[in-house]
């Protein structure tokens, strides 16, 4: 479907900002539909029903489904990053950093389950991100190998950077995905998945501390 979507050169600043809070609201609604029902529920036909729009009308600011999917994709990478980084901040020791970086992962799946379906399970059949959201995720992966490269001289590996810190977020990612699929309504800390963190982080300095 052509769409006809107007420039923002094109548009006075009433406009503009008109259009920036439909859009707002396009990807605030599209998020709670896909929370409540799974992500891949979304549909042109719903979201327009709960934004008391006509279906039509939704192509004025995404050219379709896959663009909002897009567009909440790239919404989540962004939002994880910066989660990422204040949650971290106050790090000092490399357990401290490990900790803070699985903690993170868990407590920002529990707080927005849909962007992190979407970001991290890609449960959508046909949906490809677009290559500029795959540079947002990119560029906070590359910033993950930057920090767990600093952090090679601290711990006692032979791994290189890049396999360690795969071996983290795998680590990080399969108890996450299975507290969330088995007791995601649990908080961080409780839980058959929820709870083992400690326990990993155990290991990790049983293998990694020099000395």
């Amino acid at each position: 479907m052509t769409t006809n979507k107007p420039t923002l050169e094109d548009m006075s600043p009433r406009r503009r900002r008109n259009r920036e809070r439909t859009i707002q609201a396009i990807l605030d609604t599209s998020r709670v539909i896909m929370r409540e029902n799974g992500v891949g529920a979304l549909s042109m036909q719903e979201l327009a029903r709960r934004l008391d729009m006509q279906a039509p009308s939704l192509y004025n600011y995404f050219s379709g489904l896959m663009d909002i999917y897009d567009a909440v994709f790239r919404l989540g990478y962004t939002l994880w990053g910066e989660y990422f980084k204040e949650y971290i901040q106050d790090a000092q020791t490399w357990q401290d950093k490990v900790r803070l970086a699985l903690e993170a992962y868990l407590t920002f799946a529990l707080s927005n389950p849909e962007l992190y379906q979407l970001c991290f399970e890609r449960p959508v059949p046909g949906f490809v991100p677009s290559e500029e959201s795959l540079q947002v995720s990119f560029g906070i992966l590359h910033d993950v190998y930057e920090r767990i490269g600093k952090l090679k001289k601290d711990i006692d590996t032979d791994l290189p950077t890049e396999q360690l810190a795969d071996l983290l977020l795998a680590i990080t990612h399969g108890i996450t995905a299975l507290h969330m699929a088995n007791e995601p309504h649990l908080p961080l800390g409780q839980g058959r998945f929820g709870a083992l963190f400690p326990a990993v982080l155990s290991l990790l300095e049983r293998a990694w501390s020099k000395g």
